[in-house]
């Protein structure tokens, strides 16, 4: 984990002397950074289908957002379908969203809504496996994706297009003792060093300035160690592994990093605009990224609001009131994730950064009570995603479900086909295979590009 860059009070504090004798010790599982810069390089890679300077923003709506009370409302329905809230007109003809979306309604010609896409997971995590890997298999004995994340395949297969960023970067995950979980993140059968790093930190402050007296005494300790090293070294071993050095000291020293991470750079009227909390600033953080090289970058989008005991969007009536969550954590979801569409389009990076705002699933059209309470379970079955930007045409619906929201009827779309999208805005062959551990090739995706998309 990046533990210099995501420690806020260890950075507020600067760089202690243990700090200088963890360097380079950014890697998972006590790896140093340049370590694993080494073993990425040593490790064999399929080639990218052409050199693009694009980027993906993934907003991952963590525990399956209600197409019915979003994107694709059903006002014609039975009661017990259709849901308590009622639709408002955008500006584009023809696409309606929920009343709770009214910053949504005044932009839709900037974004496209695909409705028509399902699965067959309706686990949280086998969905989320299923959905941004394409595959929904665990690794024995846990729960993680069997299958490399989307994550993880820009880190392997776009490792070496910036020099002194990662290719990849999850923000807003859950650091615990065991496996750190963030959307998108996970290796697979893959080696750990292509496990996208995860940033949780306060922006409150611009807290990557490191003090040049506490940076040289860093470096002259690593100098220290490298030449004891260099003692027992006798094969100019060390010669290579100081490149990896200077690349794990680039992406902590460089400017580029600094100037990324660094929000209070960006006009307080705009930082307003996003908000003051972590949702907001996460996501001008992660237009930083992305404008400075920054290839992948995934945020979790939280459930919680004023006066509603939801987390998440996992909406049963066991667990919360749905109205009242959707009530509670619409207005912040309505504002970050159009102003963030309009910041990418007013900065002219509607053409280099393709927005993706999903979860792992959709929500079931038939309603759920229990105690009052109004819910919906988990369903596979039909999902509707919003999609900005990547130079791709927007103010579109593609795909339709049928009058109860039950399952697509038209333009019926695998999360395999969303992510042969992404690869393509990205540059990379989504039909190149990787080996398995049984020495099987692996194909990225087994779907295609979206081609009212591309």
């Amino acid at each position: 984990m990046l533990d210099l860059l995501c420690d806020p009070l260890r950075l507020r504090r600067m760089m202690t002397r243990r700090d200088s004798l963890r360097a380079g010790f950014l890697g998972l599982g006590g790896m140093t950074l340049a370590e694993l810069l080494r073993l990425r390089a040593s490790a064999a890679t399929n080639g990218i289908a052409e050199s693009k300077d694009t980027a993906v923003i993934l907003l991952f709506v963590h525990g399956g957002p209600s197409h019915l009370e979003t994107y694709d409302m059903k006002p014609q329905a039975p009661s017990d379908i259709r849901g308590p809230f009622s639709p408002i007109r955008t500006n584009l003809p023809g696409l309606d969203v929920c009343e709770l979306l009214p910053r949504h309604a005044q932009i839709a010609d900037k974004y496209t809504i695909l409705r028509s896409v399902s699965h067959d997971q309706a686990n949280h995590f086998e969905g989320h496996a299923r959905f941004l890997s394409g595959y929904g298999q665990f690794k024995a004995g846990t729960s993680e994706s069997h299958h490399p994340m989307v994550g993880a395949v820009v880190n392997r297969v776009l490792e070496n297009k910036h020099r002194g960023l990662p290719a990849a970067v999850a923000i807003n995950g859950v650091c615990l003792n065991g496996p750190d979980y963030s959307p998108a993140i996970a290796q697979g059968y893959w080696s750990a060093q292509y496990r996208v790093p995860i940033c949780n930190f306060s922006l409150r402050d611009s807290w990557l300035t490191v003090e040049s007296r506490r940076l040289n005494d860093r470096l002259a300790v690593q100098r220290g160690f490298d030449q004891l090293r260099r003692d027992l070294d006798q094969g100019g071993a060390m010669d290579a592994l100081d490149s990896f050095n200077r690349r794990a000291i680039d992406i902590l020293t460089t400017g580029k990093a600094q100037k990324a991470f660094d929000i209070n750079q960006e006009d307080p009227k705009l930082r307003d605009k996003y908000g003051d909390d972590y949702f907001g600033r996460e996501c001008l953080l992660a237009r930083r990224l992305v404008e400075s090289g920054v290839s992948f970058v995934s945020i979790r989008v939280p459930g919680s609001g004023p006066n509603s005991k939801a987390h998440d969007w996992d909406d049963h009536a066991v667990n919360w009131d749905m109205p009242t969550a959707m009530v509670a954590r619409s207005p912040r979801y309505d504002q970050v994730v159009t102003t963030l569409i309009e910041d990418l389009f007013d900065r002219g990076l509607d053409k280099k950064v393709l927005l993706i705002v999903t979860g792992e699933f959709g929500r079931t059209p038939r309603l759920e009570f229990k105690d009052g309470r109004i819910g919906r379970d988990h369903y596979p079955g039909a999902m509707s995603i919003l999609v900005s930007g990547g130079g791709m045409p927007m103010g579109q619906v593609i795909g339709q479900t049928n009058r109860f929201g039950e399952h697509p009827v038209d333009l019926q779309h695998d999360p395999h086909d969303i992510l042969a999208t992404i690869y393509k805005h990205l540059g990379i062959d989504h039909t190149q295979e990787f080996l398995d551990p049984q020495g099987r090739p692996i194909p990225l995706t087994r779907g295609t590009p979206i081609r009212e998309l591309i």
